[in-house]
């Protein structure tokens, strides 16, 4: 007996399609995106509508800048789907990531952070 380690997303006519479909079966991301990575749409390409329409939702979610956990959210696909939709939009110049400190790289700016965070709720 198989189990579905997520639920398929209804398509009408056809009925159902797997996630991972929506990629071409890709895993990969072109980008190093984290769950906090902040992603916005661009400027120059509000007029732009992509074809496929999980690309169009990241477009209008984005109109101010969403983190990639909120796109998941709202795409209700899994992380490494919306990861390599994201990673696409950006490639095709539709949405822009925005940097992300993550691991070792910043540690001191990440330490000043929380201890700005840190003296602040002391003066709550």
């Amino acid at each position: 007996m198989a189990v579905e380690a997520f639920p398929l997303q209804p398509v009408e006519e056809t009925g159902f399609v797997r996630p991972y479909a929506l990629t071409g079966g890709r895993t990969k991301a072109n980008y190093h995106l984290e769950l906090e990575t902040l992603v916005s749409t661009r400027t120059a390409a509000l007029l732009a509508v992509p074809e496929q329409i999980e690309l169009q939702v990241i477009m209008e979610e984005c109109r101010t800048p969403q983190s990639v956990a909120e796109i998941v959210s709202k795409l209700r696909v899994p992380l490494g789907v919306a990861r390599v939709l994201i990673s696409d939009a950006a490639d095709e110049g539709l949405v822009t990531v925005h940097r992300t400190v993550s691991g070792d790289e910043g540690a001191e700016a990440h330490l000043m952070l929380m201890e700005r965070v840190l003296s602040g709720l002391r003066r709550l």
